[in-house]
């Protein structure tokens, strides 16, 4: 009897171990795109929002990006870090898109 019970007890743990680690592997990856090699007002234009200093909004081009993902760029001689919250790709160009932006604190 006791051997049933240890293999309902590992099939519990296995089972409960593979539905961890599958959950795992579905949650999106987030990416960092580094912008801070581009100029901006020639490659980009970042606008901070009126109502909320942490937030902007950035129009650029490039492929891929997607909400969670994080983008660098500098302010002035310092980086900063923001996380895509909202984007949405024009139709021509294709990789042209405009993103609101949420400041990262990094400390």
């Amino acid at each position: 009897m006791s051997s049933t019970k240890s293999g309902i007890n590992l099939r519990v743990i296995f089972s409960s171990l593979f539905s961890l680690l599958s959950n795992k592997a579905k949650q999106p990856q987030t990416k960092t795109y580094d912008y801070s090699e581009y100029v901006c007002g020639r490659d980009y234009v970042f606008e901070l929002a009126v109502d909320d200093l942490n937030k902007g909004y950035m129009t650029g081009q490039g492929r891929g990006i997607k909400c969670g993902d994080y983008i660098i760029f500098k302010n002035g001689s310092n980086s900063c870090r923001y996380q895509v919250e909202e984007i949405d790709y024009y139709s021509q160009p294709r990789d042209m898109w405009i993103a609101l932006l949420n400041k990262v604190i990094v400390e």
